[in-house]
């Protein structure tokens, strides 16, 4: 009778906990990145059953009360839904955000981030995301040095909270090349190619090739005089002369200019060989088109993340470049992470250190896919939960129930005594 004193109050305050437990759950089925979380039991007490045969199958022992033993960490994947934000993130896989509060690391699934005031990049508590900068980005003057298509992910230990300038330049890069493509024509008629070209102020300016027949002409071929002009709207920067020469088939055999002078910048003039550039043939239609390399300068557009987790400049000239790594962790043993709340953990002894995976070639890289404009939701299924709790409440009326029985019989047996 004693016993069922024991047993039914181990049991309620064990599925009180479980109860408590599965509540949590389902009162944070909203909530982004949350790790729900299991109840594990285990007996307190075995009593021993004498048996005739000490080599029987049969479980011969008594449970004497119960106790939850742990709360184990569910690592099931949460489902991704889909976010207008460009700067939410959900992890498809195993790893884990690196979180930076006021003097402690934590961890999350929880993708929901977004720029500060100061250009952080934040939860929203405000706590940092950690990550790799690409140290392309001159931070007193706002310019952009180098355009990057990654940036490496740099060791564990070095990892940083991600702050990029509100405003950024992206630097003009003066033309340096021009190709030129199209048919002159056979009939002594004076054609012209243009083309823009980036100096090295950045300004735009025309490149115009003039065409013109020579005299005399040649005895096979065609000879063509040719006029570059480099000018700035009604300005000419520039003038430089030469010659082309074409076989009796319109292929270019010869050119003698070579190279421009844009407001101080050098551009090289490349007219093609034989059949690949500017030609001179009857019976095709006059064209002309021109291909340069070089871009003008821009202003920052804005930043986004991309399903590389490498925060992106976008620029009003059209380019883009990497700018940032938001870094993903990893740890051997998950379940061991100490919950500091619903989305927030911490490595604990029995997690391990936080690692990086690495390719073959020992770089650090993410290991898992990430995908932007995002979030993974909790990682519960409310039917399970409900179901659970009522499988808990329902155990927890049966312990309560033992109780009032052994209460009654103990009454009894009193009464007897009588």
């Amino acid at each position: 009778m004693i016993q069922g004193f024991y047993s039914g109050i181990s049991g309620i305050r064990a599925h009180q906990t479980a109860i408590d437990v599965t509540a949590d759950n389902i009162a944070n089925l909203q909530t982004i990145g949350f790790r729900s979380y299991t109840s594990e039991f285990a007996a307190l007490f075995h009593k021993a059953q004498n048996t005739t045969s000490w080599e029987s199958s049969v479980d011969s022992t008594v449970g004497v009360g119960t106790r939850v033993q742990a709360t184990g960490m569910n690592l099931a994947q949460g489902n991704v839904v889909q976010s207008s934000n460009n700067t939410d993130l959900a992890i498809v896989g195993d790893g884990w955000f690196g979180i930076q509060g006021y003097d402690e690391t934590y961890f999350t699934r929880a993708g929901n981030f977004t720029f500060d005031s100061n250009r952080d990049l934040v939860t929203p508590e405000g706590m940092y995301v950690l990550g790799t900068i690409g140290k392309n980005i001159d931070v007193a003057n706002g310019v952009l040095l180098q355009e990057l298509e990654d940036v490496p992910l740099a060791n564990v230990e070095q990892q940083e909270k991600i702050q990029l300038p509100e405003t950024l330049s992206y630097p003009a890069k003066p033309t340096s090349n021009v190709d030129f493509f199209g048919n002159i024509g056979t009939q002594n008629v004076p054609q012209s190619i243009s083309a823009l070209a980036i100096d090295g102020e950045g300004n735009k300016n025309t490149i115009k090739l003039l065409f013109k027949q020579a005299d005399p002409q040649p005895d096979v071929g065609i000879l063509w005089d040719i006029t570059a002009t480099v000018s700035q709207g009604d300005q000419i920067l520039s003038t430089q002369n030469g010659q082309v020469l074409f076989d009796e088939k319109g292929a270019l055999v010869s050119n003698t200019l070579t190279q421009v002078n844009n407001n101080g910048t050098p551009v090289t003039i490349n007219l093609g060989t034989g059949y690949d550039g500017v030609i001179s043939a009857a019976n095709i239609p006059i064209t002309g088109s021109s291909k340069a390399d070089g871009f003008e300068g821009g202003e920052l557009v804005g930043y986004e993340i991309n399903q590389n987790a490498e925060v992106i400049a976008t620029f009003s000239n059209g380019r883009q470049s990497a700018v940032a790594q938001i870094a993903l962790y990893h740890f051997q043993n998950d379940q061991g992470l100490d919950r500091i709340s619903g989305t927030l953990f911490q490595q604990s002894s029995n997690s391990g250190k936080a690692f990086f995976f690495q390719n073959d070639q020992g770089e650090n890289i993410l290991g898992t896919k990430v995908m932007n404009y995002a979030l993974e939701s909790a990682n519960l299924n409310l039917e399970d939960g409900l179901t659970e709790l009522i499988i808990y409440q329902r155990a927890y009326d049966a312990n309560a129930k033992s109780i009032t029985t052994a209460d009654q019989m103990i009454q009894k047996a009193l009464n007897m005594d009588a």
